[in-house]
């Protein structure tokens, strides 16, 4: 697939022998998914357009991942399918990013949204934001999540903090906080 969106090889590689370069150089798929156009167009016989082109394609294919896997009125009936949901919406960013998915009363997805953007290592979020986004979807319970970019799931002092917060907040409110999801 990647040899037919290139369509020609380089002096002394045919297009298919390009295509194995570009993808046993950044080991996967996905790898080269998160890769920078700069670090695309950086291979030899690669320039802007081609990084483009390939950064395109392989976005739209983790578009329609995302778009086949949950819509609006899917059950969330487990962590498994709620990781499966936004892992490849979370995995590849390089910033924390928090979402709140609301729910209605038989955990069908009404709306996911993106209520808070970090740093590297952090992402500041207050109740205020999550729960302003509930009450406007008329959510009956919610599920937060976000990405540790370090790529490692364990919840940190501050994630601990902020659940026990916002499930506070959800018990004054009425709006359940079901689970905290770290991707």
């Amino acid at each position: 697939l990647i040899a037919l969106l290139l369509g020609t090889g380089r002096t002394g590689e045919d297009v298919q022998d390009v295509a194995r370069h570009i993808l046993s150089h950044f080991g996967s798929l996905d790898a080269l998914g998160r890769a920078s156009a700069r670090e695309i167009a950086a291979l030899p016989g690669f320039g802007p357009a081609i990084a483009a082109l390939l950064q395109a394609a392989l976005e739209l294919g983790r578009r329609r991942v995302e778009e086949a896997s949950f819509s609006p009125g899917h059950k969330l009936g487990s962590h498994r399918e709620v990781i499966a949901y936004l892992s490849p919406r979370l995995t590849r960013l390089k910033q924390e990013t928090f979402l709140v998915l609301c729910l209605d009363n038989k955990s069908r997805l009404m709306k996911c949204e993106t209520v808070s953007r970090g740093t590297l290592t952090s992402s500041l979020v207050h109740p205020r934001e999550v729960f302003a986004v509930a009450i406007r979807e008329g959510a009956a319970q919610i599920i937060v999540a976000h990405n540790h970019p370090s790529g490692d799931p364990d919840p940190s002092d501050e994630d601990l903090a902020t659940t026990r917060r916002l499930e506070e907040a959800g018990r004054l409110i009425g709006i359940p906080l079901v689970d905290h999801v770290i991707i």
